[in-house]
């Protein structure tokens, strides 16, 4: 064989790794694949390209803004966060909240509550546009990109090689982000997978801020810990977990190959939309435009980031954080079909604040805020109620009453 052959043999050994590699990035982003579906065996890769296309043209998701501010972190990354205000006619007609959970009417604020969301892992603030949508004018919400997600910056303490990502670290950035955008008053914490966690870690390192302020809570399809046990849907072969063996494997080529990483996932696309269905999402029937939303939101992570924070997960554990939140409203969701925190991991933190509303959503995976907004919505109304929050209830109420009308 001559060396130009060897070349080529190497080079196409390279694509194939990419094309794996790119692949693999499904297990990290939305979860592990154990196969294709079939339409996408039996319809055209063109085709499908430009059913992706027409659907980021025309799909409303994602495109709510408010008013844009930005905080420090610790070690100079900026976090950009966005503000949307009460509008004090919005909610002026609407009736009260049906439903009135935690066992009473609610207490009362002197002062209006700000609700503050914390997105998860490869996501960003845009996950929450239906529960945006549902209280926007309602009630005042911040909404915020984590470090190396979304509209932020990249992380400049890991950027320099200076400290690895941390839930720790995350806890602190959200502390910043309440500092600058919500300074006083009584805040509504509300956070989905890693942003619960980031909401552990914010009640561990500043206990003070939660008994003084947070007024009430919602943990959404996350884990207070034990997530280095998770199998992601692989098998258990004689013991041994599949995923543990497999994924350092993969952070390592993430990490020391990005940009060709980077190019199997993109030439991975088809398949890669088929592992972020299957792994965020519980049922078959999810709305396309919703599933394609999905796939842009974690597309938008670049690989060295998915690398860079999935150790963090491992560390973990903030059981001990929890009771900061003992007796105030909480709600704890997650779906029963959730591969990558699966709903036994919401029982664990129900257990452990025993007052809590506890429910588990029936053929729901990971983004259970984008395949069932409504039940989510619903559930949060009732924790704002209970929190004292009763306008952003009853705008919760009023937008799903309009929504019923326009489909009935």
């Amino acid at each position: 064989m001559s060396e130009g052959e060897t070349t080529g043999v190497d080079a196409a050994g390279w694509r194939r790794g990419a094309g794996v590699a790119g692949a693999a990035i499904g297990i990290v982003a939305a979860g592990a694949a154990v196969g294709v579906a079939v339409e996408r065996l039996t319809v055209g890769r063109g085709m499908r390209r430009k059913a992706r296309l027409a659907l980021d043209a025309s799909a409303p998701y994602g495109t709510l803004r408010g008013t844009a501010g930005t905080a420090v972190a610790e070690d100079g990354t900026e976090l950009h966060y966005e503000v949307d205000e009460v509008d004090d006619t919005a909610v002026a007609d609407a009736p009260a909240p049906r439903r009135r959970l935690f066992g009473g009417a609610g207490r009362p604020q002197a002062e209006p509550v700000t609700v503050v969301f914390s997105h998860g892992y490869c996501l960003g603030q845009d996950s929450w546009h239906f529960q945006r949508a549902a209280l926007r004018g309602a009630v005042r919400t911040v909404f915020w990109d984590q470090r190396s997600h979304g509209r932020s910056g990249r992380g400049v303490a890991q950027r320099d090689g200076e400290a690895p990502v941390s839930i720790d670290l995350l806890g602190r950035d959200l502390k910043a982000v309440i500092d600058a955008a919500a300074p006083e008053g009584p805040l509504v914490l509300v956070g989905h997978s890693m942003g619960g966690m980031t909401m552990m870690a914010l009640a561990a390192q500043y206990p003070d801020l939660v008994a003084e302020r947070v007024v009430g809570a919602a943990f959404i399809g996350t884990s207070s810990g034990r997530l280095a046990e998770l199998t992601y849907g692989l098998p258990v072969v004689g013991g041994l977990n599949v995923a543990r063996r497999v994924l350092p494997g993969v952070f390592k080529l993430m990490t020391a190959q990005a940009e060709l990483v980077e190019r199997g996932r993109r030439a991975t696309a088809d398949l890669f939309a088929g592992l972020i269905k299957r792994y965020s999402f519980g049922s078959r029937d999810v709305d396309p435009a919703v599933a394609r939303f999905a796939e842009r939101l974690i597309e938008a992570t670049p690989v060295e980031i998915v690398a860079e924070f999935y150790p963090a997960f491992a560390e973990h554990d903030k059981v001990e954080a929890l009771c900061a939140f003992d007796h105030l409203p909480v709600l704890v969701l997650a779906g029963t079909r959730d591969l990558m925190t699966p709903s036994e991991h919401s029982e664990a933190i129900a257990a452990a604040l025993p007052d809590a509303e506890l429910v588990l959503v029936p053929d729901a995976g990971h983004l259970v805020m984008l395949e069932h907004p409504g039940t989510v919505d619903e559930h949060l109304a009732g924790m704002l109620a209970a929190a004292g929050a009763g306008e952003a209830a009853r705008g919760i109420e009023q937008r799903r009453a309009a929504g019923a009308r326009r489909h009935g």
